[in-house]
């Protein structure tokens, strides 16, 4: 099967997603654009290495990169991630199926154990 263009922009996403770093800076965006001096500070690590997570975000097209004067300030774009939700949402009725048949035998178990104490009570 080949893979789309929705399924290589959903690679990418879930790529730039994996690392915990790169997660941290989205959050970090999702409340205002910062330059990568601001973005490096909570890190141990250099401002490049910074900028190479901001590409990684950037090609994936969660983040767009400004031109102020002499600073690139980093926004956050969430159209990717609505397609990661989208996806996500389709495992969706599998889950909730898979809790609803836990919930029907954790009844089961139940049911067997008052059965048992009544038995118990009742043999004494």
């Amino acid at each position: 099967m080949a893979a789309t263009a929705e399924d290589l922009e959903l690679d990418r996403t879930f790529a730039a997603l994996a690392d915990p770093t790169r997660r941290a800076i989205l959050a970090r965006l999702a409340s205002g654009e910062a330059p990568v001096t601001e973005l490096a500070r909570p890190f141990a690590m250099t401002q490049p290495a910074v900028s190479k997570h901001l590409k990684v975000l950037e090609r994936a097209g969660l983040i767009e990169r400004g031109r102020e004067r002499q600073w690139r300030p980093a926004r956050l774009q969430a159209e990717p991630l609505r397609a990661v939700a989208a996806w996500t949402l389709g495992y969706r009725e599998f889950w909730e199926e898979r809790y609803d048949r836990l919930d029907e035998y954790l009844e089961e178990l139940q049911e067997r154990e008052r059965e048992a104490g009544k038995e118990e009570d009742d043999g004494r």
